[in-house]
């Protein structure tokens, strides 16, 4: 599919789609980008022959590229679009796996004026608690979730060809309006993440902490696995979309508050209609999906 497909940022992600690219064959060669600071980690990816070279000279990475993959934080889009744009050609095509879409956008406009017609903004729902390349794998995106997020201006073949990309990588794609992958990801994935990592700092701040951590049982452990996240990324992405996640934050406070009377009354049949509603919505949601072999891992 690709001639060179050059990957900034050789992580967990970008290390995964350049396993999953060789794997199936659809780059002849792959190349990393990185920073000074990142050289151990590429000297470690070319090591594991995940990449087959990496430069510290954006220029030199983009000769002859046709594909550039964006697996940075979102935080850096805006420094990453600025030094990839004195070299930006129509030739290639371009595209991210940022978790938040409208960050992307808004990046995209302040760097260019407005968004390239072969920036293809796009969205892996997969993931892992591991970061760095160490822990990619080829099968990551094997029948998970990828959202596009195309604009008005985004030329139809550079949409096919990331979407037939990661098709080929294993992935069901959808394609979607940019505020509603936000919307959607911000309830589903971003606002999960802000629970998990809130509880575990409140626990492992009380002074029986040592107690709780000794006794806490299956459902502790996957309640707040995903706080075991990369808290840079996840810092990142929650500041990218917080006009949708404090929304939702404001609307849990409420129900949260709701439940808390339940339980200082002694209202037993609504607190029970409230978890029974919840166990058949949620079972709902598994009826649906588990005869879909596409998963949601929201990472």
């Amino acid at each position: 599919m690709f001639n060179r497909l050059c990957i900034i940022g050789v992580g967990l992600i970008g290390g995964s789609m350049a396993r999953a690219a060789r794997r199936y064959g659809l780059s002849k060669q792959i190349v990393g980008y990185g920073r000074e600071q990142d050289l151990n980690n590429l000297q470690t990816a070319k090591r594991l022959q995940v990449i087959d070279d990496y430069y510290l000279n954006i220029e030199k990475a983009l000769e002859d590229t046709d594909c550039v993959v964006i697996a940075t934080p979102v935080g850096s889009m805006p420094s990453i679009l600025a030094l990839l744009k004195p070299f930006w050609t129509g030739k290639a095509i371009y595209t991210d796996v940022g978790s938040t879409k409208g960050s992307v956008i808004v990046a995209a406009r302040q760097v260019f004026g407005a968004v390239p017609d072969n920036l293809v903004p796009a969205h892996p729902i997969a993931g892992a608690e591991q970061s760095g390349v160490e822990a990619a794998v080829d099968d990551l995106f094997l029948n998970k979730r990828l959202i596009i997020t195309p604009v008005e201006n985004t030329r139809l073949d550079a949409l096919q060809t990331i979407q037939h990309f990661w098709e080929g990588l294993g992935s069901s794609v959808s394609i979607m309006d940019v505020d509603h992958h936000d919307a959607i990801l911000a309830a589903t994935s971003h606002l999960p993440h802000v629970l998990a990592y809130s509880l575990v700092d409140m626990l492992g701040r009380k002074d029986e902490q040592s107690e709780i951590f000794k006794y806490a049982a299956g459902g502790f452990r996957d309640f707040t696995r995903i706080a075991s996240s990369d808290p840079t990324m996840w810092l990142d992405i929650c500041s990218a979309n917080k006009d949708q996640i404090i929304p939702l934050i404001q609307q849990l406070k409420s129900e949260l508050d709701k439940i808390e009377q339940m339980l200082a009354n002694d209202d037993s049949r609504q607190l029970f209609e409230t978890f029974t509603y919840a166990r058949n919505a949620r079972q709902r949601f598994l009826d649906q999906f588990e005869g879909n072999n596409v998963e949601n891992n929201n990472i």
